[in-house]
């Protein structure tokens, strides 16, 4: 029984009422409209001049539904009033679509003038009762039970029953427009097909954001922690080298900074979020040197022209490389590591090889198991070869291979 008579206690149906009285409301100026026909033919009789009245009224309604931004202007009333989740329109309706706004609309007036007049007169009739205005006549008649008024304690229960059955009718009149609006405002299938692609690329930005946020920071994290243990070795023996450390860590620590910044700023959905960082093989030398200040021993081969491999592909080759370097700096045994970047006619190879295990290094770090396969994906993005293995005995390597068109 309470389960019943819950809607009729929530603020929401009356929310929706007043929104189907809204609706009533914006009708008015369009009936006045409407009644220019029936004016023009002052013999006919009084139910074609009605009917006509009714059909001109009924196009006028559907014409101004037609135009989009009454659309928006529906959906953002509904969604407070009506508490209901409706997306704003993300493409121009088409087809049979185009109709579901000016049926929504002419719904929207007839539940509205039929709710407000029905409401009205039971409200009307609940005041007045109880004083006896309405005489001895006023009756409630409800499935089959009729129960007539001839003043005294009858007329406060026809009162009462008055008042309930217009509260019933507002919860009938929300709930016939909270079932119609997903229907009729939600998304068309052209609309849920944009969701959709805005969705799949939001997804795309925020994976592409977290293989950047892996790249830079785990990089700069494995390299500070080794330069600040190189610089408490040599603090005392070596200040020089040991302020070096310091700085090549306090410039990492920038770097990596305004990339987390960056990426913060894109997940808050920041407008004035800063352009992404676009590093490339130009800054293949800084990434080299701060890895030497760490204590790494690399033997780097550059072979070809690198500023002339540019754009999308020169930013992956760099994220593949530091990578690769820093997955070499966290599990390589001690020993030199080997970098190889070469541009070809046809492609760019880019290697990296380290000791394979058994170092001081081994184990110092936790790993995520994010940066193979987000390695991976890019090199699949690029329509490229990627090979990661042993090689030889004592050795791992690191190797891939992108298509690659070099710039006149």
């Amino acid at each position: 029984m309470f389960r019943g008579i819950r809607p009729l206690l929530r603020g929401s149906t009356y929310s929706g009422m007043l929104f189907a009285y809204c609706g009533a409301l914006a009708g008015l100026p369009l009936l006045a409209l409407a009644m220019l026909p029936a004016l023009a033919w002052p013999s006919a009789p009084y139910g074609a001049q009605a009917a006509l009245v009714l059909l001109f009224w009924a196009v006028l309604i559907g014409a101004v539904g037609l135009v989009r931004p009454v659309r928006r202007a529906l959906i953002a009333c509904a969604r407070p009033l009506l508490r209901v989740p409706l997306p704003d329109p993300a493409a121009v309706p088409s087809g049979a679509d185009r109709w579901r706004t000016p049926l929504w609309l002419l719904l929207h007036v007839v539940l509205g003038w039929a709710g407000a007049l029905t409401s009205g007169v039971l409200v009307l009739m609940g005041i007045t009762l109880p004083g006896g205005r309405l005489g001895a006549e006023a009756g409630l008649s409800l499935f089959g039970l009729s129960l007539r008024s001839d003043g005294g304690w009858r007329n406060w229960v026809l009162a009462l029953g008055c008042l309930l059955l217009a509260a019933v009718v507002c919860g009938l009149v929300t709930g016939a427009l909270r079932w119609l609006a997903p229907r009729l405002l939600g998304p068309s299938a052209g609309e849920r097909l944009a969701l959709l692609a805005e969705r799949e690329q939001r997804l795309a930005e925020r994976n592409r954001l977290a293989h950047e946020l892996h790249d830079s920071i785990g990089h700069t994290l494995t390299a500070t922690t080794i330069q600040a243990a190189v610089a408490g070795e040599v603090m005392s023996a070596d200040p020089v080298a040991a302020r070096a450390a310091l700085r090549s860590i306090e410039k990492s620590a920038r770097a990596a900074l305004e990339d987390l910044d960056y990426v913060l700023g894109v997940l808050r959905e920041e407008e004035a979020a800063e352009t992404a960082p676009t590093r490339s093989l130009a800054d293949l030398p800084d990434l080299l040197d701060r890895l030497r200040h760490a204590g790494a021993v690399l033997d780097v081969t550059l072979s070809g022209e690198l500023a002339q491999v540019q754009g999308t592909l020169s930013r992956a080759a760099y994220r593949i490389l530091q990578e690769g370097l820093t997955n070499a700096l966290r599990h390589g045994a001690d020993g030199p590591i080997g970098v190889r970047v070469a541009v070809l006619p046809d492609c760019l190879e880019l290697a990296v090889v380290n000791g394979a295990g058994g170092g001081t290094r081994t184990g110092a770090f936790r790993t995520s198991g994010h940066g193979l396969p987000g390695l991976a994906e890019r090199v699949r993005l690029l329509h490229g070869e990627i090979e990661v293995g042993p090689h030889g005995p004592r050795q791992w390597r690191l190797s891939v291979r992108l298509p690659v068109r070099v710039s006149a």
